[in-house]
């Protein structure tokens, strides 16, 4: 598996890019910024954009989206809870997505990238599971998690998500949708020893952290 870790934008974004090193094929993981950017990064793997896969519908990860896709000709995939919302974030309310939902699985030539619905700080927030890389848009960041006070953020939600995504095995990499850690990356296993909200096991423990008990 092709992969690339790419800062895009003002808003100390990350863009990813997954790619079979078979078909050639690569999926865009986020698309708020730097289209070009993403377009020269996948031709000099010599790749092919044939999938945008967006995190959740906030305009800082889906801006570009519809930009990219009408360059590239590659399919939009977007959590079916998000759907109505990015309407309001991109150019073009009429670019044709593909509705995924939880446990969907997205193939890109051999990848099988998993889908694993994490509402919380939207409705329809998504992390992806390709092989041990885990991108978790903004529901996980390095030592931090996503915001709930922005229009569809839900406390409750966030931890629930949070509890499954400690069910996963702690050598995964978790892959942030914002640059917001002293270090790019982490595990699922660095976050549960260092992320006070990972840490929490129950609601009481998180709500009272985030200030709202």
């Amino acid at each position: 598996m092709i992969f690339r870790q790419v800062p895009v934008g003002p808003m100390q974004n990350f863009s990813y890019l997954i790619g079979d090193g078979n078909s050639r094929e690569a999926a865009i993981v986020d698309a708020g910024w730097e289209v070009d950017k993403l377009i020269d990064i996948c031709n000099e793997e010599k790749l092919k954009i044939t999938k945008i896969i967006l995190t959740h519908s906030h305009y800082d990860h889906v801006q570009k989206a519809d930009e990219l896709a009408s360059k590239t000709n590659a399919a939009v995939y977007l959590h079916e809870s998000d759907f109505n919302e990015i309407k309001k974030a991109i150019r073009n309310p009429n670019i044709k997505i593909t509705k995924i939902k939880d446990n969907d699985e997205v193939k890109l030539g051999k990848i099988k990238i998993k889908i694993i619905h994490t509402p919380g700080h939207s409705p329809g927030a998504i992390c992806l599971l390709a092989e041990n890389r885990l991108l978790t848009g903004d529901t996980l960041f390095v030592d931090a998690i996503g915001r709930t006070d922005l229009p569809g953020g839900d406390s409750i939600k966030l931890f629930e998500s949070l509890q499954k995504l400690k069910k996963l095995d702690d050598n995964i990499e978790i892959y942030p949708g914002h640059d917001y850690g002293d270090v790019p990356f982490s595990t699922i296993g660095g976050e549960k020893k260092t992320n006070p909200y990972f840490k929490c096991d129950t609601k009481e423990q998180f709500l009272n952290l985030l200030g709202m008990f």
